[in-house]
């Protein structure tokens, strides 16, 4: 039997996978490399060429404060300010494919802070200089990643990506999906946001492990 993976489809600019990183990081942190996590860029707005419209910034801003309710994760919408800002997904995804290029578990780390950088800190990660400079913090040539980032090789690599992702049936991110079982299928963890509790759960019963016993103080 294979060891037992976690796919995870998600998109640097998707505010709900912003919101579903801390359960990534409790999922790394409670079973290690017994589950690495590989990440499948699924392609939330690739290739806009269309500015965001005042209407299409105010539905985000909403859209970003139901996320903020839901986790307590910070905001900072000043970004979507920023004079004929793109919402292109496509530059941050193909610069975690290149991160993923030298390690995976990496990729899962820069993923994150594409997205911290973005909703919390008013950098455009649309941006090949700001993601060079975020990829830097991660031990990354920023000269190598600069002379592929504009390559078909990494473009075409990340519509691949995106490509999985549709063949696998993922309409919505984030979607973790684990596997295989003894039989050498694949099952949906979760569909769209939930909160560390129960995916921590599905986890535990999938893999015939007890959860750590809570501290009470």
């Amino acid at each position: 039997m294979q060891t037992p993976r976690l796919i995870y489809f998600a998109d640097p600019m998707c505010s709900w996978c912003y919101g579903f990183s801390p359960v990534i990081a409790q999922i790394r942190q409670t079973f290690g490399r017994a589950l690495p996590i590989e990440v499948v860029m699924g392609g939330l707005r690739p290739g806009n060429d269309k500015p965001t419209t005042e209407q299409a910034k105010t539905e985000l801003k909403i859209h970003w404060e139901h996320v903020h309710e839901a986790t307590g994760l910070p905001f900072d919408d000043a970004v979507l300010d920023r004079p004929g800002f793109l919402y292109d997904t496509d530059p941050a995804a193909r610069a975690v494919v290149r991160v993923r290029r030298e390690d995976g578990e990496k990729a899962v780390n820069y993923l994150r802070r594409l997205q911290q950088a973005f909703y919390a800190q008013n950098q455009d990660i649309t941006k090949a200089e700001t993601l060079a400079n975020l990829a830097a913090e991660f031990g990354v040539d920023r000269d190598a990643f600069l002379a592929d980032f504009e390559t078909d090789d990494l473009k075409h690599e990340t519509w691949n990506d995106y490509a999985i992702a549709q063949r696998a049936g993922v309409t919505g991110f984030p979607t973790l999906v684990g596997g295989p079982n003894e039989e050498g299928a694949y099952g949906v963890v979760t569909r769209g946001f939930a909160p560390a509790p129960p995916v921590l759960q599905v986890l535990h019963q999938w893999l015939g492990t007890e959860p750590e016993p809570a501290i009470r103080g």
